[in-house]
This record gives structure tokens, C-alpha cells and sequence, in this order.
């Protein structure tokens, strides 16, 4: 009985990988009215969802909103959003730094155009963001402005968040808008940080050629190496819902025992919040599998999963958007939109309606630079067999291991923090207080009576450096690290947390016993 099985599931196997692979040497044919369509859902998609979490972002965190909590959503959502709030759309205007360095310069724009660029805007950015901005702006530029020894958020969300572009301008195309991605993505992210944003950029470039969320979800997952924890989480998100169909709070729990152990961020080791990409991922896979392609219910369970509860389902509906197509976004959900589609998010001179122009402009350029054959109002798009990225392990060998509290003030007064620990690594968290004019700190930071690092700290929230120190791969051991400011000034302090540190020793995990 169990050879016949064995047999059955074997032949099963054998013709779901044929027609797999049948599918992807065959082109698909779309109109070009078509793919400015699912263009415009696409990133229609990301504004809707991202207004209907805005109220929740990060105040859920740990736990899932209460389906007795009501969550607004009427006509003029977005427009308030627009004039009170538009910092909420970080989603949004992040994607649109890239997709203008691409207008401006070309398709073939170098990582640094799009570094410099990110690094040079207006807009205040938090985590890996602000980690690589800081780098950038003091010479360490990508992919190092993005690598886990260099930014110690590397594996957080960021570019998970403001990846649509990518798979938006790669219609079909998953290997070309990870090509994309590798170029943009490790400016500010590593790892599975990395990853978040590959994975959502596959599921945006296979929205355009199938409109069944497993393969979508499943077949996009092909873009990340199979090692990679990230990959197993994805994995895991799948399984549990085939386990758990009709109940997607039975996926949450499990995702949360087993995948809500932050490692990098030093606001979310040993702590409730979590922006960690996988985390995450997680909520948006939820989302739009449980979802079953209805557009409000995709929205909702990614939004009450919590977290980064506007992004998630940001990219769950820009994902969902692309795949049904703007004019199929019932009206209950697109009609709040008219009102903002002509006006310019914050820090940009871009509209919706400029970018659903661009967009599809960039999509044709990419899909001719990939041999598409445009035959009148037809295009002919081929599909790519997927192939998986490159293996890439932030934080190896290092496992947190306890986060203790400092609560201490570089000032005049106190210009100078002595601290043991021991480990292979720590980070030191930090906030430095804004005070006008702006000044800059200039710092020196030991370990063990050696000069490791001299670097500024400005007050500016825009320019800050996100911790105050951190070192890894340090020999398993006691340790002193000792941070010196060299001009501090009246008036102006640094406010030094929490310090977390790494151990080599997976039996000393903290989160074995936490």
C-alpha cells in the first residue's frame, strides 16, 4: 500500500515539474490596455492597503488585532491620509525614488545613481533604511551600505517594502526584476532582509501572467535558495495553511512560535516589535492565500495579522491589484483613490497617475530589452524558467544572547561609556536628541583598549546615525567597549540604551530561554 503511494505521489511530482516547466518556455500574450491595467492595479493596490493599515502600524505587535476592532475606511481615508499623514506612504514614495533614477538615467542605472539618490532625499527614514542613508552620506556605499556588518538592520523589512517597482517593471519576468533587485535591494538590506524584497517583486512579475494565487505564491518562492531561513518560513506559511485552510489565526500562531525571534534589529531583539522581513512576508503571504483573491478580505486578515500593518497589506493588495487589474478593484476600495491620483506624494514631484505613465513605459522598455514581440495592441511576453538567487547568510555564527539595559547620556558631563560584556558581538542601541542648530558628534569607539572606529553622529533626525556602535565576529570571549565623544556640547546629548549581545554558542541562545 504504501510502495503504491509511493509510486503515485512520485508520478504526481513527475507531472506537476513537466507542466511546470511547460508553462514557463511558453509565451503569454497580453494586450498592451491589459498591462497598463494590471500597472495600475498594482500600484493602486499598494496606497489602498497601506491607508487601510495606517491606523494600526506597529500597535499591534506580538498579537493579532481583534476582529472586533474596527478598522475606518470610507472615501475620504486617502485624501486625509495625503494632507495630514502623508508620511504613511513611505511604501510608495521609496519605490518612486528608483523608478526616477530609472526615468532619468535608463534602465541600465547604477547601483550608486540609486544610492545616491535615496541617500540625498528629503524624506526622514527609520532601520536598514537609515542605517544605509548614514553609510552612504559617510562614504560606505553598496552593496557594503547594506551588508549585515556594516548595517546592523540588514535583515528588517526595508526593501521588502519598497520592492513593487521591481516586479512592476518586470511583467512576467522574475530573474530580470531580481537582476533589478540585486542592484537596489543591497543598498540598504542583506540576507533575508534581501530576500523580503525578492520574493515580492517574483509575486508582482507573476501577478502578470496568472491569476492563481497558489502558483503565484509558490512559483515565486523558486527565486529564493532553499537554505535560506527566509525560504523555510515562506515554506512553513504554506504548509500550515494547507493544514489549517479555514483558519488563518492557526497560521499566525505558528508562524509566531516559530519565526518571531528577531536577530538583527537592536529595537527588536528580546522585544514584542518585530520588523523583521520574514515576520513579515509571513503576514503578507496570509493575507493574500487566506484572502482567496477577494480584495478586501486580502486586505483585512494581512492587516490584523500586525506588525508593519500598513505595509504588509500594501504589498498584499499591489500583489492582488496586479494580478486582478485596476478596473476589477471593486469600487468600495478603488473610488477612495480618485481623489489623490493626481496629486504628488510627499518629497516627490510624482503622482499615481504619472506612475501609472512611467510604469508602463519602463514595463514595455523591459519586456523589448527581454524579446517580447509587440504585434499591434498584442504583446507576446516570454516567461522565464525562475531561478533562485544567491545564498547570502546575515548574521552567521552570532546569536543573541541578552539585551541589558544602559540608560545612560553621552553629554558634557559624561562624555565617555565604559561597558563589559561578553560574546562575539554587540550592538548599542542609541537616541540621539534633536536639537536646533544641528551639530555633529565626532566619536571614537574601543574594544579592548584597540581604536576601532572614528565616526560622527549628527543630531539631525534626517542624517542620524541609527546606533551609536556595534561590532561582530569578535572572538567568543570577555570584552570592553568603550565609546568616547570627542566635542560634546551643552545642550546636546546622545541617549544610550539597550545593548545586545551575540554569542557564537547556539546552546546560548537567549531565545532557549526567553
Amino acid at each position: 500500500m504504501k510502495e503504491q503511494f509511493k509510486i503515485k505521489l512520485q508520478f504526481y511530482l513527475f507531472l506537476v515539474i513537466t507542466i511546470s516547466l511547460f508553462a514557463c518556455e511558453q509565451e503569454t500574450t497580453i494586450s498592451k490596455s491589459q498591462l497598463k491595467d494590471k500597472i495600475k492595479g498594482g500600484w493602486a493596490g499598494q496606497v489602498i492597503g497601506c491607508t487601510y493599515g495606517g491606523p494600526t502600524e506597529f500597535k499591534f505587535n506580538g498579537k493579532m488585532i481583534p476582529g472586533d476592532h474596527n478598522i475606518p475606511w470610507n472615501n475620504e481615508r486617502c485624501l486625509w491620509y495625503y494632507q495630514n499623514e502623508p508620511g504613511l506612504y513611505d511604501d510608495i514614495y521609496m519605490d518612486l525614488t528608483f523608478v526616477d533614477v530609472f526615468e532619468k538615467e535608463g534602465l541600465d542605472a547604477p547601483a550608486t545613481a540609486h544610492a545616491l539618490a535615496f541617500a540625498n532625499a528629503d524624506y526622514p527614514l527609520w532601520h536598514a533604511n537609515q542605517a544605509a542613508r548614514y553609510n552612504i552620506l559617510n562614504g560606505i556605499m553598496p552593496p557594503q551600505s547594506g551588508h549585515w556588518l556594516y548595517n546592523p538592520h540588514s535583515e528588517d523589512i526595508d526593501f521588502q517594502i519598497e520592492a513593487d517597482f521591481a516586479g512592476l517593471m518586470s511583467p512576467g519576468l522574475v530573474n530580470t526584476a531580481s537582476e533589478i533587485c540585486d542592484k537596489v535591494g543591497h543598498i540598504m538590506n542583506y540576507g533575508d532582509g534581501w530576500y523580503g524584497g525578492v520574493y515580492v517583486a517574483a509575486m508582482y512579475s507573476l501577478a502578470f501572467v496568472s491569476d492563481d494565487i497558489d502558483f503565484v505564491v509558490n512559483e515565486g518562492l523558486k527565486a529564493i535558495p532553499e537554505e535560506s531561513t527566509f525560504y523555510q518560513c515562506m515554506a512553513d506559511v504554506i504548509q500550515w495553511h494547507q493544514q489549517y485552510p479555514d483558519d488563518w489565526t492557526k497560521t499566525w500562531d505558528a508562524c509566531h512560535e516559530k519565526w518571531s525571534n528577531d536577530v538583527g534589529c537592536s529595537d527588536g531583539v528580546f522585544a514584542d516589535f518585530d520588523i523583521d522581513a520574514k515576520i513579515n512576508a509571513a503576514y503578507i503571504l496570509v493575507g493574500l492565500l487566506y484572502g482567496e483573491g477577494d480584495f478586501g478580505k486580502t486586505i483585512d486578515i494581512s492587516t490584523r495579522c500586525g506588525h508593519d500593518s500598513d505595509c504588509n497589506p500594501a504589498s498584499a493588495a499591489g500583489i492582488l491589484g496586479t494580478m486582478i487589474g485596476y478596473e476589477n478593484i471593486p469600487d468600495e476600495w478603488q473610488s477612495p483613490i480618485h481623489q489623490v491620483e493626481d496629486m504628488d506624494f510627499k518629497y516627490t514631484t510624482m503622482s499615481l497617475n504619472d506612475v501609472y505613465e512611467i510604469g508602463y513605459k519602463h514595463a514595455t522598455e523591459v519586456l523589448k530589452q527581454n524579446g517580447a514581440k509587440f504585434n499591434g495592441e498584442m504583446i507576446e511576453m516570454p516567461n522565464q524558467p525562475v531561478q533562485p538567487v544567491q545564498l547570502e547568510v546575515g548574521f552567521e555564527g552570532h546569536y543573541p544572547k541578552e539585551r541589558i539595559h544602559i540608560g545612560k547620556f553621552l553629554n558634557t558631563e559624561t562624555p565617555e561609556i565604559v561597558i563589559d560584556f561578553e560574546g562575539n558581538g554587540f550592538v548599542l542601541g542609541s537616541w540621539i536628541w534633536e536639537v536646533e542648530p544641528d551639530y555633529i558628534f565626532n566619536l571614537e569607539m574601543e574594544i579592548d583598549g584597540q581604536l576601532i572606529e572614528s565616526y560622527t553622529m549628527p543630531t539631525s533626525f534626517i542624517t542620524r546615525r541609527h546606533d551609536v556602535a556595534w561590532k561582530f565576529q569578535l572572538e567568543e570571549g570577555k570584552h570592553q567597549v568603550k565609546v568616547r565623544v570627542l566635542n560634546p556640547r551643552e545642550g546636546y546629548k546622545i541617549d544610550v540604551n539597550d545593548l545586545i549581545t551575540y554569542t557564537s554558542d547556539e546552546n546560548k541562545n537567549g531565545y532557549l530561554n526567553h
